[in-house]
């Protein structure tokens, strides 16, 4: 058999990248073909996550949530409640076990690609919109980062939603299209309080957009306003009656002086470029734009073209307008939920021709980078290992199950309450039965749901790493309290394919109930 040669291998791989091209480009069938893409893409990456992830167990800023699922409605000790009502939604479907979090965390930039190419079809030509679509593939906020779900990667799909409808509105001026925006305003919102600024964002730009008296003379945008203030009116009661507790700490663990919160700007607006970098240069590289067409795009004439690049930079613009008056620290990660409208803007000028051949390249690449990232995902897992993760995150498993052996010696009641390192209670807590509820002994504020009158009713089992001093020593004046609790050191080191990792001593107390 004559060996294949480069040029005929990349021509029988081309075939069906020009198929699905041509299925994405026809208005008959696009719609159900993008649809059955997304399920491979989420699968795929979904897939890589458990395998990449499989050295360790869940992050412990992912078992807080759920913690948090299960003991907050209104609001919890850090953010707005959205987060928790939508994972405590999940698991009472699907099992609580590290693949299906995956696959939630996952399901959220996937479902943020779909609104972002009904976005798309409503600004670009066919061609155009299957780039943009794979442009956003390229931005690590739609799989990479975010494997790790928290208050930000949650905010992808709102804020594709929010700024959807916000744009339908201004269009149409229709009371369910004012409605729905009011509806992805007041989620973003309780997703986290950092949506404010792609609200005023959204509100610059019906600002200058030409069809602003138009629109501020309809009920739209008083209906829309109406409406996400009505749904917030819950929250808002609740964090009043909280001594405005999460709002608090949106603000107190990013308060800095004004050149920190300086050189935090400059860094945010590093990161984004850099966050943008590979897609652009991608585009131009297969566009070729001249000097006139990047004028164009950079600086669009009045119309819906201007207003769509305001709904894209404003929020990015204001953040780091607002970050030195008000001393916080902003961070490039915040910017996880703007990318929606970046392809439309890229794309939108009538100047910029993608040629056929750079469209279809734009799909391989998107279609193949999720399946080399498969294919290697192994590889990643061991180097992950070596390099070391930090907060004992290798260690949860087995320490949900020698707090489960040591509980079950003193009582045969159910544990519920885990105490000790917040991190490692959370972490833990993710892998045992009962759904235990978690005790910060160091901390108390931010697990309201324990105190020491909870615990003398119900026990504690509790967990502190042996170097971790300030665990230890509040643990210990907790424990003077509770004469019948008894501690034991134990040494867990956990196995790999690649070895084993270095020992990790912990101090382990077990209350028991009365």
């Amino acid at each position: 058999m004559t060996p294949m040669t480069a040029a005929a291998l990349r021509r029988r791989l081309q075939g069906p990248i020009e198929r699905l091209f041509d299925a994405l480009t026809d208005p008959a069938r696009c719609e159900r073909v993008f649809a059955a893409v997304l399920a491979g893409y989420l699968a795929v990456w979904s897939l890589y996550a458990v395998i990449a992830k499989s050295g360790q167990d869940i992050h412990p800023d992912m078992a807080e949530i759920v913690v948090w699922s299960r003991e907050t409605f209104l609001g919890t000790p850090k953010h707005p409640p959205l987060s928790a009502w939508l994972v405590g939604a999940w698991f009472d479907v699907f099992p609580l076990k590290p693949w299906a979090y995956y696959l939630f965390a996952l399901t959220l930039p996937t479902l943020a690609l779909w609104i972002a190419w009904r976005v798309a079809g409503r600004y670009l030509p066919p061609d155009k919109r299957v780039v943009a679509a794979a442009m956003l593939t390229f931005i690590p906020f739609y799989n990479l980062l975010a494997i790790k779900f928290n208050a930000n990667t949650v905010l992808t799909p709102l804020w594709a939603a929010t700024t959807w409808w916000f744009l339908r509105s201004l269009e149409t001026r229709r009371a369910g299209d004012a409605v729905l925006a009011g509806v992805g305003a007041a989620a973003s919102m309780l997703g986290k309080y950092w949506s404010v600024v792609l609200l005023a964002g959204l509100g610059l730009a019906a600002l200058i957009d030409p069809r602003r008296g138009a629109y501020f003379r309809s009920a739209a945008p008083w209906l829309t306003i109406v409406v996400g203030a009505v749904l917030l009116v819950p929250h808002a009661l609740y964090i009043v009656e909280q001594n405005f507790a999460s709002f608090t700490y949106a603000f107190v663990m990013h308060t800095v002086t004004p050149l920190q919160a300086a050189l935090s700007v400059v860094r945010f607006i590093a990161g984004c470029l850099g966050y943008l970098a590979a897609p652009t240069i991608l585009l131009a590289i297969g566009a070729h734009p001249n000097r006139a067409t990047v004028r164009d795009t950079l600086m669009p004439p009045p119309g819906e073209r201007r207003t769509l690049a305001v709904a894209f930079a404003a929020p990015c613009v204001i953040a780091a307008l607002i970050a030195v008056p008000l001393k916080i620290e902003i961070d490039t990660l915040w910017a996880v939920s703007a990318m929606t409208l970046f392809p439309v803007v890229l794309l939108s000028s009538p100047l910029l021709k993608v040629p056929r051949e750079a469209a279809v390249g734009a799909l391989a690449i998107a279609v193949g980078f999720p399946l080399v990232m498969l294919l290697g995902s192994p590889l990643f897992a061991s180097i992950i290992l070596l390099k070391g993760v930090p907060n004992q995150q290798t260690q949860y498993r087995m320490i949900a199950q020698t707090l489960q052996h040591d509980w079950a010696e003193r009582t045969d009641r159910p544990l519920r309450i885990v105490g000790g390192n917040v991190i490692d209670a959370n972490g833990a807590s993710f892998y045992l039965p009962s759904l235990p509820s978690t005790f910060d002994v160091s901390n108390p504020a931010e697990t309201p749901w324990a105190d020491e009158a909870r615990i003398a009713r119900d026990g504690m089992a509790a967990v502190c790493p042996e170097l971790d001093f300030r665990c230890l020593g509040d643990l210990a004046r907790l424990l003077k309290h509770f004469p019948a609790a008894r501690t034991r050191i134990v040494t867990l080191v956990r196995q790999h394919l690649i070895g084993h990792e270095p020992a990790q001593g912990y101090l382990i107390a077990i209350i028991p109930p009365p």
